[in-house]
Order: C-alpha cells, then sequence, then structure tokens
C-alpha cells in the first residue's frame, strides 16, 4: 500500500509515457475546468426561456446563475484540503462525477427546486476543480513553460463559453432550456477518462493522501457560506425594494459581520492548529506577499466585471435588442474564438514580459471596451457591438494567463496549493458580487428611465438604461487597474 502514490506521481508518470505527458496531463484537467467554466455561463443563455417555463420572477430566475456561483465560491476553499486527504486524481475524478450527476439531473428535473439541487451541486464540483490546473502547471512545468502551458489551458477553457453560447443558443431555440445542461456531459466523461490515465494520484509536493491528517474546517465553510449567502440576498433585496430596505442593509450586516469572524477563525487555526485539529480554509499567510495580495484584489474586481459582463451582454441582445438566443450566440462567438487567438499569443508574452504590463493593457482595453458599449443605440448596426464586445475579449485575453502564475509565483511552493484556492476564490466571489450588482444598477437604471424589461415598447430608453450599466462596469474596470500597476512593485523585486 505504501508503493502505490510514489509509482503514481508526476516524475513517474513522466516515466511512463514520456517527455510529452505533461501536457496530456495539462489536456485531462483542461476538459474537465471546460466542462465546469461551460456550466457556469452557458445557463444566461437560457435563463429567459427556464424563466417562462416555471413562471419565475426575475430574482429566482437570478438565483439559477447565482446559487450556482455560492456554491462554487465556497467549495473553491475546500480544494488544499482536499488534494492533501486524497490526492489529486480522485479529488478531481469525483468532482467531475458530481458535475455529471448534476447535469443529468438538472436536465431531467421537472420542479424548479431540482433544478437549484442540481446548479448547486454542479456549481460544487466546479470550485473544486478549478484551482487544480494552476497548481498543476507550477508543479509539472518549468518557470520557462509556464507561461505557454497557461495560454495552452487558458485557451481551451476559454474555446467553451465562447462556443458555448453559439450552440446553447441553437439548442435552447431547437430543444428547449434543458438540453443546456447536457452540454456538460461530453466533456466531463472524457475529463474522468483521461484523469484514469494521466492525473497522478499523490497529494501536492509528491506527497501520499494523507488519511489521518487535519480534519475540513466545517465551522469556517458554514461561516463562509452563510456570509456569502447573505451578501447575495442582501444585494438582491437592495434591487427589488430599493436603497433603504432595512431587510437588505440587516442582511448585508451580517454578511459584514460573518467575513470578520471568518478571518478571525482563520487566524486562529492557522497559530493554533494543535488545539482545533482543524485545517484552516484560507491560509491568511499568503497575503504576505504584495504581488498575491494585489493580484488578489485584481481577481476580485475583474471577477464581478467578467461575469458581470457576461450577465448583461445576453440580456442586452436578447431583451434590449429583441434579438433570439441562437442569434445573440451567433453575435458572441467571433469575440470568443478571438479570445482563444489572444490567449494563445500572450501565454509567450508572459514568460517574457511582467505581469503588470499585461494585465493592466488588458483592463484597460477591457474598459475602454465598456465605454464604447454605452455609446450604441438603437439604430447601431450589428458590426459596431461585435466589434466592441471583441475589443473587451482581448483584453480579458491578455489577463487570463497571466494574472494567476504572475500572483502566485512568488509564494513558497507548500503555499501554492493555498495560494491558487484563494485567489479563484476571490475571483469567483466578485463574480457572484458581480452578476447582483450588475443586476441593481440594471434595475436602478430601468426605474430611473421608467421602463421595464418585460415590456415592448421604449426599446430607446431600456438600451440607455443598458449603457449606463455598461458604463458602470467600465468604471470597475479602471479601479482593477490601479490595482495592477501595484503588482509592478513586487514583480521587479523578484527579477532582480
Amino acid at each position: 500500500m505504501t508503493d502505490t502514490p510514489p509509482l503514481l506521481s508526476l516524475q513517474v508518470l513522466e516515466k511512463r509515457f514520456g517527455p510529452n505527458y505533461r501536457w496530456m496531463l495539462l489536456l485531462s484537467v483542461m476538459l474537465g475546468t471546460m466542462a465546469s467554466i461551460m456550466s457556469s455561463t452557458i445557463i444566461n443563455v437560457a435563463i429567459p426561456d427556464m424563466g417562462q417555463h416555471f413562471d419565475m420572477s426575475p430574482t429566482r430566475a437570478q438565483w439559477v446563475s447565482s446559487g450556482f456561483m455560492v456554491a462554487m465560491t465556497v467549495s473553491m476553499l475546500t480544494t488544499p484540503w482536499l488534494l492533501s486527504r486524497y490526492g489529486y486524481r480522485r479529488t478531481y475524478a469525483t468532482s467531475m462525477w458530481l458535475l455529471l450527476i448534476g447535469g443529468i439531473g438538472g436536465g431531467l428535473s421537472n420542479d424548479y427546486n431540482w433544478v437549484l439541487v442540481a446548479r448547486v451541486a454542479e456549481g460544487l464540483a466546479a470550485g473544486v476543480v478549478q484551482p487544480i490546473p494552476a497548481i498543476l502547471i507550477l508543479r509539472a512545468f518549468d518557470a520557462d513553460e509556464q507561461g505557454r502551458a497557461g495560454s495552452f489551458f487558458s485557451t481551451g477553457v476559454v474555446l467553451a463559453p465562447a462556443v458555448g453560447p453559439s450552440i446553447g443558443g441553437l439548442l435552447v431555440d431547437w430543444f428547449g432550456w434543458r438540453s443546456i445542461f447536457f452540454m456538460v456531459v461530453p466533456l466531463a466523461l472524457a475529463s474522468i477518462w483521461m484523469a484514469r490515465r494521466y492525473v497522478p494520484t499523490t497529494a501536492p509536493g509528491g506527497l501520499a493522501p494523507n488519511r489521518e491528517g487535519a480534519r475540513l474546517d466545517v465551522w469556517g465553510m458554514l461561516i463562509a457560506t452563510v456570509s456569502t449567502l447573505c451578501l447575495l440576498n442582501g444585494l438582491v433585496s437592495l434591487r427589488d425594494a430599493g436603497l433603504d430596505a432595512v431587510h437588505a442593509w440587516g442582511l448585508l450586516v451580517v454578511a459584514a459581520l460573518g467575513l470578520a469572524v471568518f478571518v478571525f477563525w482563520q487566524h486562529h487555526l492557522l497559530h493554533k492548529p494543535h488545539v482545533s485539529g482543524l485545517a484552516p480554509l484560507m491560509n491568511l499567510s499568503v497575503f504576505r506577499h504584495r504581488a498575491f495580495s494585489m493580484g488578489s484584489l485584481v481577481a476580485f474586481i475583474y471577477g464581478a466585471g467578467l461575469f458581470g459582463s457576461t450577465y448583461l451582454l445576453p440580456l442586452y441582445m436578447q431583451q434590449g435588442m429583441g434579438w433570439s438566443a441562437s442569434y445573440t450566440g451567433t453575435v458572441l462567438l467571433p469575440a470568443g474564438l478571438l479570445l482563444a487567438v489572444t490567449i494563445a499569443l500572450t501565454g509567450r508574452l508572459a514568460d517574457r514580459h511582467p505581469t503588470y504590463l499585461l494585465v493592466s493593457s488588458g483592463l484597460a482595453l477591457l474598459a475602454f471596451s465598456f465605454v464604447l458599449m454605452a455609446t450604441l443605440h438603437v439604430e447601431s448596426s450589428m458590426w459596431w457591438l461585435s466589434a466592441w464586445v471583441i475589443l473587451g475579449r482581448i483584453g480579458l485575453g491578455l489577463i487570463l494567463p497571466s494574472l494567476n502564475s504572475g500572483s502566485l509565483r512568488g509564494l513558497a511552493r507548500p503555499l501554492i496549493p493555498q495560494g491558487s484556492s484563494v485567489i479563484n476564490f476571490m475571483r469567483m466571489l466578485g463574480g457572484a458580487v458581480g452578476v447582483s450588482v450588475c443586476a441593481i444598477v440594471l434595475q436602478w437604471r430601468l426605474a430611473a428611465h421608467g421602463v421595464s424589461l418585460s415590456s415592448n415598447d421604449q426599446t430607446a430608453l431600456r438600451l440607455t438604461a443598458f449603457n449606463e450599466s455598461f458604463l458602470f462596469l467600465a468604471v470597475l474596470m479602471a479601479l482593477a487597474l490601479l490595482a495592477a500597476w501595484q503588482l509592478k512593485v513586487p514583480e521587479d523585486k523578484q527579477n532582480e
């Protein structure tokens, strides 16, 4: 029994499969991450159709997306503990099975509550999976190959949401919203098969999984879950009840108190692990590194802008412009494909140029694209809309391969799993907040102009409300740009 983990370590598997093994390993985890990201973003195309089927209010419909993101955000914090206790392969494969079951269960559900349960299951799986590739890239690839590996991984991952809305739009028009859930099935099955062959059974660092190690911090999970739910519910309540709603602000205060308690509890576990026997969900020592701290702040704001725009764009095209789901997906397709190409090119630059320069350039382009989106009106050509979306996706292509690797590179190797988990958590928490905040801003601006999404008239005023929401996203990206520029000093010191 003691010989099994070393036989299935990264080094042993590389000897078995040859020098190209690390790329097959990357492909294995890339397929699963593609499935998890597709399940998180493609649902937006189906929300209008699903809302009609279940006769849901906009608030309830949003929880199809928000419920997934809450589960994904919180479960990311468990990845380091799961890897140390069960190893790469078992953690990854089990998550893929959960994602597969959630996809099939959601597609077959006839009750909206079961759809939400399926979405939460998918979110839990997606959250565990997403920090793993960054850990493996830093473990399996040399420093001069990490940028290229990151670009290869990011290119494949981006193809899922790039092609997904186009295929998803067609599926919704042809077969209804249920077909969206089944899109993850082939990718999940392929990833499970490849994981059994290429993913090592060891824990990070080449160690054997330790079933007798520290126990999972269930209290920390509970605090993080309650705080996140209160945060998102509070934001949704603000949108529905107005800025003076006592209930909404009460939830937000509970969320803030929960954050303070969570930080205190994690600090306690970090310094006194022998007392409780629990492993902290978040190792706060990673924030002692300036590059990581600034990268986490960028990831939070960037996540808010990325997922907020992913929420707004389909609504803008379908309920603002009156386009069908399939037409919306077709318009978004060129931008998604160009994003994949940009990432492939950026990966080579990431090995030779500082992180702050690539990330700052990408954020500037993304902010500028949102400003240009705000100039569109009823008579604007579809080509202008497509052009501004493409510009934003080029900006995303400059950010994605650089941010994670640049933020994690200065961490000590034992902290890399924690760092990857935390920075993904920050990005997804920002995304969950961004979707709700963008919905609030949109609702606010619609009310200010005296229109609603469901009305068939006053299209110009409805588009004005959307345009003002895009300007809000531009301001968010400008804030992230300020934080990204702070990555400059630590990286220069690191390279000396």
